[in-house]
Parts: C-alpha cells; structure tokens; sequence
C-alpha cells in the first residue's frame, strides 16, 4: 500500500516540507528534526518552534510533539532553557551530508590590493556630472524606459559612439554599425555565439587575456595559440598552422599581456588574409585611451576596406566596469545575424545608464574625463616603476596602458609570486598561465589603475623588500 504524505502548511518553516501520515507521528516527527539537525539544515544554537506550534502545524497531539522533543533533548541534538524555549544544542555529531559545497573564491570584500588589474580610477568630477545626468533622466523619465528598447542600444549612445570612435580611433563607421553591450566579454560572448560552430579554428594571441581564451574554449571552438613578439602577433605563424581558421581574437593597439604594438606589415598581412579566408578578426581596444607617448594608435579597423575586422571597445577601463557598458562596431552583413542572436540573449541595454552616457559623451565631459585620468594613469606607472627599482625585477614602462610586465631572473617561476604579493597587500598576476601550450615566459603582470601613487607605491615598496634573487 502507497504512503500518504501531508505537506507542511507554508507559515512555519520550509526546513520541515513532509511528514508521513502512517507510524508514530511523534517519532516521524523526532526523525525529520533529528535529520535537519545533522545534516546542519537547523543550525546549532537555533531556537525550534513551541511544542504548541509543532502540534498545531501538523495536526498532532501536542504530546506526540512533547515527546519528539523530549527524545531529542534525550539524544543530546536539542536543549531546553527555562523560560525561554527549546533550541538546537550547541555541539551535535553532524553527517556527511552537512559538509558544505566547495564555495567559489569571493573576491576581497574590502576591495581589490594595490596592483590588481581591472581597476579604474574615481574621478570626482565625472561622478558628480554623471549623477546630475542620470537624476535628470529619473526625475523625468521619458517613455523609452518604460518598454523594451532596440537590441542594438539606443540610438543617441549609438551615434554619440560612433562620432568619438571617428574621431578619436579613425574607426570606420556610422551608428547603425554599432551594438552596444554589456563590456567587452558580453560583447565577446555575442559574436561568438553569431559566427561559430564548436570545432571552428580560431587564431589566439600567445600569450593571451585569460577571459576571451575561457571564451572561445567554452564555445568548443578549437583554439591555436599564435606566438607574439615585438612586433605582435606573428600572422605567417597563423596562416601556417591554421590557413582556414574562422576567425582571430587580437589586441593590437596594445598586446594584453606583454603590451607590444602590432606593426603596420602585419595588420596589412593580417586583413589580407582574412579577405582571402572569409575569417573575421575581432579587435579588442581594451585601453586605447592611455597613450602617454604620442597621439593613439590608429584602429585596425580603420585601414580594412573589406570589412572583416569586427571592432570591440568598453567604457569600464575609462570610466568604471560598474556601468556595465561597452560596445562592437560590426561590418554590415553581420548587423542583423548579431542583433537576431543579441535579442536570445539580454535583449537590449540598460536605457538609464545609456542615455546619461550619451549625454557624457555629446557635451564633452568624456573627453575631459580622458585628459585627467591618462595624467593619473601616467603618475601611478612612474611611481609604480620606480617603487620596484632596485628589487631584481626587470621593467620596461610601457607607453600605454594600465599595466606593466615584470621580467624575473633566469630560472625563477613566477606562480609562487601572486600569493606572496597578496600577504603584503599587493596585488600582481602570473604571466605563465596567460600562455597557451608549453611556451611560457615567466613574469608578473602589473596594474597601476584605481590607487593614488603613494598608496601603489607603498604596497610595491613592501613586496619589492620581500624578494630575494
């Protein structure tokens, strides 16, 4: 004969869902609180509802409830105190069920050390515009916030980026050429999702930024590491291994991680090919903004006539990742096929932060914001460098950016370091892992954004004491 359960009336407590119907209720009962008590679902210490409440919720005898209670006191997995009620003991034999699941590593509550990469800096000022900006949209919302926007943004951020990629980047395009996403893996995420199928060749830089590789191996596409040197990434390297490959994910303005540049003979190379294959070639223009020796570099984009390069910028390194804003530049015929797949996924942008961000942009505090935090950006890199002079690592301070690489002696690893630096509260990344396959330089990746130069100079200072070559 099938058991009848009796569900749990809602107004107690989720942690008791079923009691059967059938057998000793007030031993049902002991055995459901006995598991929940071992299995650490009732924490130790936590008060247990009145015998009066127990009877009533499940329609027992309340001496059938007394009972359960007085077996668990028995057992030790609950105490009784005068006056105030029946709890769960403080030390009970737990099972193995009640081990916790492996926890993910949180990042530091307190914020991210001195030297991590990814941080960007406060600006007073363009906080203060920005609010005044977005207030002025909350105070008078209009209705394009009340109803699901256009998949590709709005179209005042849209023109307002493509005027300033123009401009400031000799980017080819017009607003309809832009989707805007949210940052650059979003944006990543999009294209790959577009244009491949699991088993597509796709070139990578080697070494590489860890998120977009994590990218394209989750996508299954099958992933070749292409040598970087001086020059960047070695295109007859690529051809070489991978002559039919689908598509290329490549920094050129500046190479994460070893931050060269890459020459004009290979980006002409480069987008030769790619019209020859039919691959496109995505470019990440991570940090073009921070160029402290001369004007930026022009945009690969800019020189492709047979538009195969799909252009990707983010506003999180110049402005804050906290506005979850970033954006692609697609030739034509990859417009709809991305804005059919945008719409599976998150539909469209948020329209507050776009429209105060047009704004930013169309009345000229961006550019503004750009001077001041490049001469930020430029004193941090000085003090950093200097903070490590004389510690036995070598540097070369980059001519852009917002990180430098540090070259450790011959034979030294480098994965022992990001722990040691973090004891210190500093902050600092192996490069080794960054390579794919065996071919790994050994040095430390560095950031400078997001921290005064005193305090970034102070937590170099007491990580350079600690090393010994």
């Amino acid at each position: 004969m099938t058991k009848s359960f009796r569900t749990n009336l809602s107004d107690w407590s989720l942690a008791v869902p079923v009691l059967p119907q059938a057998g000793p209720r007030r031993v049902a009962l002991y055995r459901e609180i006995r598991r929940l008590i071992e299995t650490a679902a009732l924490p130790t210490g936590a008060k247990l509802p009145t015998t009066r409440d127990l009877a009533k919720r499940f329609g027992l005898s309340r001496g059938a409830a007394v009972a359960a209670y007085e077996m668990l006191i028995a057992d030790g997995f609950a105490e009784a105190r005068t006056g105030a009620g029946t709890y769960v003991a403080r030390t009970v034999p737990l099972t193995a069920a009640s081990v916790p699941e492996p926890q993910r590593p949180r990042r530091n509550e307190a914020g991210p050390l001195p030297g991590e990469l990814g941080c960007s800096a406060a600006d007073e000022r363009t906080i203060s515009i920005f609010r005044t900006l977005l207030n002025r949209h909350l105070a008078q919302p209009t209705p394009r916030h009340y109803h699901y926007a256009e998949p590709a943004g709005g179209e005042d951020l849209r023109h307002e980026i493509a005027a300033y990629l123009r401009t400031a980047r000799g980017v080819r395009c017009t607003a309809d050429q832009v989707i805007v996403t949210a940052g650059t893996q979003a944006a990543l995420d999009l294209i790959i999702r577009t244009l491949l199928k699991p088993g597509d060749p796709v070139w990578l830089e080697n070494p590489c930024y860890t998120m977009a590789r994590l990218a394209f191996e989750t996508a299954g596409a099958a992933i070749f590491g292409i040598r970087v040197d001086g020059q960047g990434m070695d295109v007859e390297d690529g051809i070489a291994r991978s002559p039919q490959a689908r598509a290329v994910y490549i920094t050129p303005s500046h190479q994460f991680p070893l931050g060269v540049t890459l020459s004009m003979a290979r980006r002409v190379a480069l987008i030769d090919w790619a019209r020859q294959s039919g691959a496109y070639v995505i470019e990440d223009d991570y940090d073009s903004e921070y160029r402290f020796a001369g004007p930026p570099l022009a945009a690969l984009q800019g020189i492709d006539a047979h538009e195969r390069v799909i252009y990707v910028g983010t506003f999180s390194k110049v402005l804050m990742p906290g506005f979850r804003i970033g954006y692609l530049v697609a030739p034509q015929a990859l417009i709809e096929p991305l804005l059919t797949t945008r719409q599976m996924i998150d539909r469209f942008p948020s329209t507050l932060a776009e429209s105060a961000i047009a704004e930013l942009l169309r009345e000229g505090h961006f550019s503004a914001h750009i001077r001041r935090a490049r001469r930020r950006a430029r004193q941090a890199r000085d003090s950093l460098v200097e903070a490590l002079a004389g510690s036995g690592l070598t540097i070369a301070p980059p001519d852009q950016g917002l990180h430098l690489v540090a070259s450790l002696p011959e034979g030294v690893g480098d994965k022992a370091f990001p722990a040691r630096a973090a004891d210190v509260g500093f902050g600092v990344r192996a490069l080794s892992p960054m390579y794919i396959g065996a071919e790994q330089r050994q040095g430390l990746v560095i950031g400078f954004s997001g921290f005064e130069p005193e305090v970034l100079a102070g937590a170099a200072r007491r990580f350079a004491a600690t090393l010994r070559f």
